[in-house]
């Protein structure tokens, strides 16, 4: 296993050339966890790899955002862990095999193991890859914090000045009610006045 680098190129041209026919051995990878969508900073997050061949080790790789492949782990059939630089351990992985699934744990999830994940089987000089499963930070939560300032703060500015307008209103309605209220009519509808006395002619 200290020839894995090597194997990237190779790995390489699997990828691109997914779908292929004769594919004879179906692989998949999920979340270990199915409450899992995505990964939290410093989460202790676990991949699983799926197989229908049980018998053959798998190969972990990740391909970062920009493209570039990163061998993680290779797990054999005996359960056996080689990891980069030909390390039996890893201090920020670990990985394992359990029946036809061979997981695969992220101790400390950052920004730097974001990308897809893929598992891959090396079955009679053949490549069998799986599909990728995309892990990455979730980007709506800084993106909606903006759309939201957008939208709730004019909002929230005319909803302001419609209770301001409305007050004033209120206030303007009340005080003419007062002083129409203050001058009281008589019973017969008609206002009192005093009676003018006849101009007295000479």
């Amino acid at each position: 296993m200290a020839r894995s680098p090597a194997l990237l190129p190779l790995l390489a041209l699997g990828l691109c050339c997914a779908g292929i026919p004769g594919q004879s051995y179906k692989m998949k990878v999920k979340f270990r966890d199915r409450s899992t969508t995505h990964p939290q900073v410093g989460q202790r997050l676990k991949l699983e790899c799926l197989t229908d061949k049980g018998d053959s080790g798998v190969f972990w790789v990740r391909q970062s955002k920009g493209g570039t492949l990163h061998f993680i782990v290779f797990i054999s059939s005996l359960r056996q862990t080689t990891f980069k630089g030909n390390e039996k351990t890893s201090t920020r992985f670990d990985a394992g095999k359990d029946g036809s699934s061979y997981w695969l744990v992220v101790e400390t999830f950052t920004a730097q193991d974001e990308g897809n994940y893929f598992c891959l089987m090396n079955s009679n000089q053949m490549l069998y890859f799986s599909p990728g499963q995309p892990v990455f930070f979730p980007e709506t939560s800084k993106n909606n914090f903006f759309c939201d300032i957008f939208i709730w703060v004019p909002l929230a500015g005319a909803c302001l000045l419609l209770i301001i307008a409305l007050a004033i209103t209120i206030m303007l309605c009340q005080q003419t009610r007062r002083r129409r209220c203050r001058c009281k009519r008589p019973a017969n509808g008609k206002p009192n006045t005093k009676p003018t006395r006849p101009s007295q002619q000479i």
